[in-house]
């Protein structure tokens, strides 16, 4: 915590992730309803209609349905940190149903939180960051725009 009063950390990707390749890091998801209740009317059209494509979209994530006599639908999302974020998915139609579960696809499962820096490194430069005027000879002056007179 800083002085702020919120947490913050530096910018960092989880586990390297995107060095080598890409890792998903949603492992599970599971999709609770109620067979009968007015408020999973969306859920119920999407898992008719899209609840499949979506699983052949993330063949790395495992789908989880159940019905259970529940009021209020939710999305249960586990990741591979050990994180898990619940989406109250109430009187959500088809289509944004499949933006909450997009939007969890694409989470890291951590918090969000600010970010200190845009830029950090473990091993930082004694010469400071580069800028294309680093190695420029001060003799040659600042860069301006060429002068358009017609003559």
């Amino acid at each position: 915590m800083t002085s702020r009063g919120t947490p913050s950390r530096f910018l960092r990707s989880v586990l390297q992730n995107g060095v080598g390749r890409y890792v998903c890091q949603l492992k599970r998801i599971s999709i609770i309803f109620s067979k009968k209740s007015q408020s999973s009317l969306g859920v119920r059209d999407f898992i008719e209609e899209g609840v499949v494509d979506y699983a052949k979209m993330n063949p790395g994530t495992v789908v989880y349905v159940s019905p259970q006599p529940c009021r209020v639908p939710k999305i249960v999302a586990e990741y591979l940190n050990g994180n898990t974020k619940e989406e109250l998915i109430t009187n959500k139609t088809s289509q944004q149903v499949l933006e909450v579960l997009t939007k969890l696809t694409n989470q890291s499962g951590l918090d969000i939180i600010r970010i200190r820096k845009p830029l950090h490194t473990d091993s930082p430069s004694i010469q400071g960051q580069w800028n294309p005027f680093t190695n420029r000879p001060p003799s040659l002056g600042l860069i301006r725009p060429q002068n358009q007179h017609a003559e």
